[in-house]
């Protein structure tokens, strides 16, 4: 009989065990722990399920195509869209069908058959040089100006970010016409393409280069920085196009990963991520701009005044990226 009760409380043991296994879940991410940890705290706070944190500057996709059904990957999160449209076209996102992500996240910024969503907004902006330039009236258009010859400083036409920029630029004006304002930007530039949005800022300070292009939460990441506040104090952020069709946004995002052992937690996570707390916790932290429209971004973002977003659907850019990259490299943009 003792023999018997102890294979019973080793067998309740042994379920309680798998089931407290079961109450986690795994994400690959492409962003770093620093950003989303507190957010993954409080998640496991409110429901019970442990988060295992997988991060990689690169290589995820590779990565889950590698492990294919033994992937342990229930989540990924991206820092920018393409990696998003990488994760689609290679066919390893599963549909999400969820009613609170639908109404937490506008359509234009999620896929149109739920492989993917955004979770965070921010703007390619235009900075200019407060001494020199002050704040401008610009839109994307004007970087092709040939007034401002020998004055623009960006990093590579090819990183994410820029290759979204023109391929909405082609969504906008079509192909010849953008492929004309790449030469006049290229033009402008006053030195080749090189470093990150910061370094544009600071060539900015250090009189290289009067306008920057670059995303608009570096500008708060810089301020926080005091090596770099002095770069940050130099410019004026300019939000793009607000008379016509509004500034560009990019976004980081989620997707359901391909073979998700435990999907039904991996979708709880998802709409907790586009939840009230969690995008608040995402402005103030990120200083990006929330996706759920009733949430307000930070003090410090808000004080750079509201603007007018594109409202291009975020997926109508992935039909333009291959042509986008093909024009950066027929004008040879970044020699």
């Amino acid at each position: 009989m003792r023999f018997m009760k102890r294979l019973a409380v080793l067998g309740f043991a042994c379920v309680t065990s798998m089931a407290n296994a079961a109450d986690s879940i795994t994400v690959y991410s492409y962003r770093q722990a620093f950003l989303i940890d507190p957010i993954l705290a409080d998640f496991t706070k409110e429901t019970g399920i442990k988060v295992n944190l997988v991060f990689a500057k690169q290589g995820i996709a590779e990565r889950i195509a590698r492990e294919g059904r033994l992937s342990p990957a229930d989540l990924v999160l991206t820092s920018d869209f393409s990696r998003l449209m990488e994760l689609a076209d290679k066919g390893l996102v599963a549909s999400v069908d969820s009613e609170t992500l639908a109404q937490n996240i506008p359509a234009n910024l999620r896929s149109p058959n739920g492989d993917w969503f955004a979770l965070t907004k921010r703007v390619r902006n235009i900075y200019s040089s407060k001494e020199r330039l002050g704040p401008l009236e610009i839109d994307y258009e004007d970087l092709a100006d040939p007034k401002f010859k020998g004055k623009i400083c960006t990093r590579s036409g090819k990183h994410p970010y820029n290759i979204s920029l023109v391929a909405s630029m082609i969504a906008h004006h079509g192909e010849a016409d953008t492929k004309t304002w790449l030469e006049g930007v290229k033009v402008n530039l006053a030195r080749k393409p090189q470093g990150n949005d910061r370094a544009q800022v600071k060539a900015v300070k250090e009189g290289l280069c009067d306008i920057a292009i670059g995303n608009s939460y570096y500008l708060g990441k810089m301020l926080q920085d005091p090596k770099q506040v002095p770069w940050a104090e130099a410019v004026n952020i300019n939000f793009p196009n607000q008379k016509n069709r509004g500034a560009h946004i990019n976004v980081s995002g989620m997707a359901l990963a391909k073979y998700a052992p435990e999907r039904e937690n991996a979708i709880k996570l998802m709409e907790y991520l586009s939840g009230q707390q969690a995008q608040q916790t995402y402005a103030e932290l990120n200083m990006e701009y929330p996706v759920k429209a009733d949430v307000k971004p930070s003090k410090l973002v808000a004080s750079w005044g509201e603007y007018k977003a594109d409202e291009l659907p975020i997926h109508k850019l992935a039909e333009y990226h291959g042509a986008a990259v093909k024009l950066l490299d027929q004008v040879k943009f970044d020699l």
